[in-house]
C-alpha cells in the first residue's frame, strides 16, 4: 500500500492541500484561494470562517485522492500564515472579529507609543522582534480594546486567542486541542525566545491575560487527532510549523549559516544561526527556527511585505496581466527597466526600514513608460529589497554566498537570474518548490519515524536549477544607486 503524509499549508491569499509521498514528492495539489478585505487604509482582512471552509474543502479533496490512490494518510502537518491573528469563543468555537492579517498597520500609533515608553529594549531582548504593528501582540490588544463581544467573553474566561495554525487545530480537533509550536509563538511578539516561554512582563505590559493564550509545542510534536465528523476517519497531527519556518525545514537549512529565501506573497530570508541568539544591529528579526525534541535553532530573519503580492496587484487591481506567469515574456522583452522603480510599499515597509507610514512610489516616468516597464519595475523591486536584507546581514558580519529560493515568483526564470545578479550570490532553486508546505510534512514524519533525523530528511533535497551572477558590476551597481533613490523617495512622509 501506497503511504502519504498530507501538508495543510494555510497561506495569505489561499488554503492549500498537499498530499506528499514518504520522499517528499508532491502526489496531488488542491488549492483554494479566498476574499482579501481591506477595510481602511493599511487594514488587511480575512474572514475566520472562510479560511476554515477552503481548507476543509481541499483537505477532504486531498483525503479524497489519497484513497483513489488506494494509499494510506500516516499523519498531517500544518503550516500556516503567521502573525495572523483570531480570537475566538472556546464554547461555541466562533470568531469574535475578522482575522487581523499580519501585513494589518491598524496597530502603529499604539507601537508608538510603546516605544515612547521606551518598552523596545525589553521587548527585543525578550523577543528578538522589533515593536510593530505586525507582530500578533498589537493585533490582539487591538481586538480585546475594540471588540464588546472580546471584552465580554475575556470576563467570563471563554476568549481564546490562536494564530491561524491555533485555529485550524482547534477546529479540526473539534475544539480539543488549543495548542501552536514554538515558530508561531515566536512570532506574536509575547513569548520569551531565550526561555521557550510566554513572558509575563510583556503579557503585563500589553494587559493581556495569558490564560487566553495556547500551549506552546516542539514543530515536531502530537498535536491530537482530527475530529471523524470531519476528515471521515480520525488522523493523527504530529507537525506545527509557521509558513516561513517550514519552507527553511523544507529547503534542508539545518547548518548554521545556510540560508533560504521564500517568495510568495511577502519574501523572507531566514538564515540559521544554530543554538545562539544573535541580535541584529540592522533591524533584522531574531526568530525561533525550530524546536525539535525540547532543543531550539534560531534563525535571523529578514521580512519583505509585497513581493507575490505586487504581481497579484498589477493582475486584480490595475489589470496589467491576466495571470502571473504572462509576467516573464513581458520581462524577457525589454532589454532595460528604463529608470524606472516601484517601490511596493503598500503596508509600509519591513526589514530594515521598518516604516509603516511609507507608501508605494513609482519613479522615473516618462512618455515612453508603458505597461511592460511598470511590470518589469514591480517583479524587479523584489530582488531590489532582497538585496538590502541581503546589505543588512553584511553589515552584521554575515556573508551568504549561496542562498535556496522557493515560492511562486522563482518559478520565473527570468526573475531568478535577476535576483542572482543583484544580489551578487547564487541563487539555488529545488525540484520540489512545494517547501512550505514539505517543512510541515516532514515534522509530521519525523514524529512518527518515517524520518529518524534532520540529518536523514535532508536526502530529499535535490537541485532543479542554479543560477549564477553575471551582470556587469558597474551595471548593478547603477541599478541598486536607482533603487536608493526611489527608497528615499518612499520614505519621505
Amino acid at each position: 500500500m501506497k503511504k502519504f503524509i498530507i501538508s495543510i499549508d494555510q497561506g495569505t491569499t489561499s488554503s492549500r492541500a498537499v498530499l506528499f509521498d514518504l520522499k517528499g514528492k508532491p502526489i496531488f495539489i488542491s488549492q483554494l484561494e479566498f476574499t482579501q478585505y481591506f477595510p481602511k487604509d493599511g487594514w488587511v482582512e480575512h474572514n475566520p470562517e472562510e479560511i476554515w471552509s477552503t481548507t476543509k474543502k481541499v483537505l477532504i479533496n486531498v483525503i479524497k485522492k489519497s484513497k483513489s490512490l488506494k494509499g494510506k494518510i500516516l499523519t498531517i502537518g500544518i503550516t500556516n500564515q503567521r502573525e495572523t491573528t483570531i480570537l475566538w469563543d472556546k464554547h461555541t468555537g466562533k470568531p469574535v472579529y475578522n482575522a487581523i492579517v499580519w501585513q494589518d498597520r491598524r496597530a502603529v500609533e499604539y507601537c508608538n507609543k510603546l516605544i515612547k515608553q521606551k518598552k523596545e529594549t525589553i521587548i527585543y531582548n525578550k523577543t528578538g522582534l522589533l515593536i510593530d504593528a505586525y507582530f500578533s501582540a498589537t493585533k490582539i490588544k487591538w481586538i480585546i480594546d475594540n471588540v464588546p463581544k472580546a471584552k465580554k467573553l475575556l470576563k467570563q474566561k471563554r476568549l481564546l486567542f490562536g494564530t491561524v495554525d491555533c485555529f485550524l487545530l482547534w477546529r479540526l480537533t473539534g475544539g480539543t486541542n488549543h495548542s501552536t509550536d514554538a515558530t508561531n509563538a515566536s512570532r506574536t511578539m509575547l513569548f520569551n525566545i531565550v526561555n521557550n516561554k510566554w513572558d509575563k512582563q510583556i503579557l503585563d505590559i500589553l494587559k493581556i491575560p495569558e490564560h487566553i493564550l495556547p500551549e506552546v509545542k516542539d514543530c515536531s510534536d502530537d498535536f491530537g487527532h482530527t475530529d471523524p465528523k470531519i476528515t471521515g476517519e480520525s488522523y493523527s497531527i504530529t507537525g506545527m510549523v509557521g509558513d516561513q519556518q517550514s519552507a527553511t525545514i523544507g529547503q534542508c537549512c539545518f547548518e548554521p549559516g545556510s540560508l533560504k529565501s521564500t517568495y510568495g506573497t511577502g519574501a523572507f530570508v531566514l538564515l540559521n544561526t544554530g543554538n545562539k541568539v544573535i541580535y541584529s544591529k540592522n533591524r533584522l528579526l531574531t526568530t525561533i527556527g525550530y524546536r525539535v525534541d525540547g532543543k531550539t535553532t534560531y534563525a535571523l530573519e529578514g521580512s519583505i511585505f509585497v513581493a507575490g503580492a505586487g504581481v497579484q496587484w498589477l493582475r486584480d487591481k490595475i489589470n496589467f496581466i491576466k495571470k502571473a506567469s504572462d509576467t516573464e515574456k513581458i520581462l524577457k522583452s525589454l532589454e532595460t527597466n528604463k529608470g524606472i522603480y516601484l517601490v511596493p510599499a503598500f503596508t509600509g515597509l519591513g526589514t530594515p526600514y521598518w516604516n509603516a507610514k511609507s507608501r508605494g512610489v513609482l519613479s522615473g516616468l516618462t512618455r515612453d513608460t508603458g505597461i511592460k516597464e511598470i511590470v518589469r519595475a514591480t517583479v524587479e523591486s523584489v530582488a531590489y529589497q532582497t538585496y538590502d536584507l541581503f546589505e543588512a546581514m553584511k553589515n552584521d558580519g554575515l556573508r551568504p554566498k549561496i542562498v535556496r529560493v522557493d515560492g511562486g515568483m522563482v518559478k520565473n526564470n527570468w526573475f531568478s537570474q535577476f535576483l542572482s545578479d543583484i544580489v551578487n550570490v547564487k541563487v539555488l532553486r529545488p525540484k520540489v518548490d512545494e517547501t512550505t508546505a514539505l517543512g510541515a510534512a516532514f515534522m509530521a514524519g519525523l514524529k512518527i519515524g518515517v524520518y529518524k533525523s534532520l540529518k536523514d530528511i535532508s536526502k530529499n533535497w535535490s537541485l532543479d536549477k542554479k543560477f549564477s551572477p553575471r551582470m556587469k558590476k558597474s551595471k548593478r551597481k547603477l541599478n541598486v544607486q536607482g533603487w536608493g533613490k526611489a527608497i528615499k523617495r518612499s520614505l519621505i512622509t
